[in-house]
């Protein structure tokens, strides 16, 4: 079974090509435009990774890493944070909150399509 990754992102130019990418990696790939929307997906069925960037609608990916985090049902569930803010403490807080990587636009896609190999081959 391929494994699953949620997409939470509200730029649809980004989410379009991570779609594109990791479907054509075999991942299995929802989509979330808000915060809310990404916290009853992950409710409703966990993914195995969620790339998850910080200034979303309704739910900022900061709360949002750290409420995933709250449960210790979703331990293994990888968090990646892709996004424009890219200033240290910015990093430190996601790394903080438990996000497994921080990653900052502009991207590499295969660098970006790497790490979340990494993160999941473990499984």
């Amino acid at each position: 079974m391929s494994h699953s990754v949620l997409i939470a992102d509200d730029e649809p130019n980004i989410v379009i090509s991570l779609e594109f990418l990791l479907q054509q990696a075999g991942y299995q790939v929802r989509v979330a435009h808000d915060g809310q929307q990404a916290w009853e997906s992950i409710q409703r069925q966990p993914p195995d990774l969620v790339l998850l960037d910080v200034m979303l609608p309704h739910l900022s990916g900061f709360d949002l890493c750290q409420k995933i985090r709250e449960n210790p049902a979703w331990a293994r569930l990888r968090i990646v944070m892709l996004t424009a803010k890219g200033r240290e403490v910015e990093i430190s807080k996601g790394l903080a909150l438990g996000a497994d990587a921080y990653i900052t636009k502009p991207f590499s896609t295969q660098d970006l399509l790497a790490r979340v190999r990494t993160l999941l081959e473990g499984d």
